[in-house]
């Protein structure tokens, strides 16, 4: 296609969007010169008070009672949320497939089997769900920022929407990604860019920021984000959630679209984004008693384990150690997230656990190996993808007008190991042995702790950020290696909001000694007049395929956090 015909094919989509929104719907937006719009659903007088009501009711299990007892209907649940979710749009372009009338009519279906026979479909009967724009949905278009995948319908549902359906979910809208998939950000040509509703000058992180930003407008109860290299994590801790990155496997990705569709020495996972612990307890939960390994023949047999989610192995959640990764040894981490951790330690201290210091291990040697594993085709499958319609590879996420002065279109693995080479399945197998010895390296560094724990055992979790900065300015986040590391050593991870960046508590310390141009870039990066007021979060690392462990772990460290902060 010529130039013309892909940015043509661009703009019909997004205007076919645009006439997919109930016009009485559309609201009067603030300036752009607003940053937070976090209040424009209280104020833009779209809501009545009970769909304020309804989508102010963050605790998944709360919504879930009121809809299994019929308090609350399931059309109006989903209409509520669906307004809000129209107003996110709006304020921070959030969404990319929405289809009103598709998923009412779905919600009719769930309340009548309620009327019918006094049950619920399932542990998710009437709840509204939001996916990233991976999930394959019967008739409708998976774009991924593709222009390309314009008018190509999926033919199926892929796993995840057929098992949402048999659990009573109701799946509503679909969100935004980065072209590629591969960013910390999100935008694309088709859809633009997507902003953070605590200042939209900011990024709500990648792939999965259309999530991040939905959900912290509360314009959906629970997301599905996926995570190959944070992005789960990222847009969480931007936007101020909770968010879990399980094992490779654990859930069910059959069916899902996907870049680089094939590379499976890093597997891709799905999970969930809200705006309480107890929405991804409760979808984790909800998906693995399914049985998911029968409809997905990769995903792991491994039915919820009740005993791991009571720390039976972490002696019972009483007295346990954690240890906190100041740093990663290979980009120092902003103030506000110094201060989270100092604030996490003192509420897991006074809570009776005991926190050592976590001292990196051979970090730069996974870092690299992990990067030549996603760069071995050398591109050609973002180029491949791009050429299908005649658009650009993106290059920068960096906004053409008002951009930040410290982008960084040059990410720490560009300088390392230079462009993306193409190389030969050969050297690829000894990138995945290379892996498999860092792993192993890992796990033995790890099982050594329990001669320094004082409990018998190993460090329980590790905790440390999950980037280096809070959400920043478009186009400067390069960053993702305190995420990737537990892709690559593929740990399981939850993300957890602390606080909130303060610019009288989080003073731009002096320079350090910079270890590679992303540390300096990072660190002239913080402003701590333009940062304030912005989610601080940090992540949770635990053991393989330790969902059920990590889940209970970082609930409890969440009470401490609540506690310390009564106290």
């Amino acid at each position: 296609m010529a130039a013309k015909d892909w940015q043509k094919l661009c703009a019909e989509r997004k205007e076919q969007q645009l006439q997919s929104i109930p016009k009485e719907w559309l609201i009067q937006t603030p300036p752009e010169s607003q940053g937070n719009v976090l209040d424009v659903p209280e104020t833009c007088g779209l809501l009545t008070d009970r769909e304020l009501e309804i989508t102010n009711t963050v605790d998944v299990d709360a919504l879930l009672g009121k809809l299994a007892l019929g308090e609350w209907s399931s059309v109006e649940v989903t209409t509520a949320f669906y307004k809000r979710a129209i107003i996110a749009q709006q304020v921070t372009n959030c969404l990319t497939e929405i289809f009103v009338e598709q998923a009412l009519a779905r919600a009719r279906v769930v309340d009548e089997h309620l009327k019918q026979t006094g049950k619920t479909i399932g542990p998710l009967h009437g709840l509204p769900i939001s996916l990233k724009d991976q999930f394959s949905m019967k008739g409708k278009d998976t774009i991924m920022g593709y222009a390309g995948w314009i008018g190509k319908p999926a033919e199926q549902d892929c796993v995840l929407v057929e098992m949402l359906y048999d659990l009573g979910a109701v799946p509503f809208v679909r969100t935004n990604v980065p072209q590629t998939l591969m960013w910390g950000e999100t935008y694309n040509h088709v859809f633009g860019r997507t902003t953070n509703p605590y200042n939209r000058y900011m990024t709500p992180g990648g792939s999965s920021g259309g999530e991040g930003a939905l959900v912290a407008m509360r314009g959906s109860p629970l997301g599905v984000g996926t995570d190959i290299g944070g992005s789960v994590r990222i847009p969480s801790v931007f936007c101020g959630l909770y968010g879990l990155r399980p094992s490779y496997e654990r859930l069910p990705y059959q069916g899902a679209m996907n870049s680089q569709l094939g590379q499976e020495s890093i597997s891709s996972v799905l999970g969930p984004m809200t705006v309480t612990p107890a929405g991804v307890r409760r979808f984790t939960r909800a998906i693995i008693d399914a049985k998911p390994w029968n409809r997905d023949p990769l995903a792991v047999r491994k039915p919820w384990n009740q005993r791991e989610y009571e720390l039976e192995e972490h002696g019972h959640g009483i007295g346990m150690c954690f240890a906190i990764m100041w740093d990663n040894d290979v980009v120092k981490p902003h103030p506000p997230l110094i201060r989270a951790m100092e604030i996490t330690k003192a509420a897991l201290e006074a809570a009776g656990h005991k926190v050592i210091d976590w001292i990196p291990h051979r970090h730069l040697e996974i870092y690299q190996n992990t990067e030549r594993i996603f760069g071995a085709d050398g591109g050609h499958d973002f180029r491949a993808d791009c050429e299908l319609s005649g658009e650009p590879l993106i290059q920068t996420m960096s906004p053409t007008e008002d951009a930040h002065e410290y982008a960084l279109d040059q990410p720490l693995a560009k300088v390392l190991l230079g462009e993306p080479e193409h190389i030969s399945a050969f050297k690829l197998w000894q990138l995945h042995k290379e892996k498999r010895d860092l792993r192993k390296s890992h796990l033995d560094y790890w099982e050594a702790t329990k001669a320094v724990t004082g409990t018998g055992r190993p460090v329980d979790a590790i905790i440390n950020p999950a980037v280096a900065s809070i959400a920043c300015p478009h186009g400067t986040n390069s960053d993702a290696f305190y995420t990737t590391m537990c892709n690559s050593l593929d740990l399981t991870t939850y993300a957890f909001p602390v606080t909130f960046a303060d610019k009288e508590l989080d003073v731009k310390p002096p320079p350090h000694q910079f270890r590679n141009h992303e540390d300096e870039a990072i660190y002239h990066l913080y402003d701590a007049e333009i940062f304030h007021g912005l989610p601080v979060g940090l992540q949770l690392i635990g053991r393989t395929l330790e969902e059920e462990g990590v889940i209970a772990m970082t609930e409890l460290v969440d009470r401490a956090l609540k506690a310390h902060k009564v106290a």
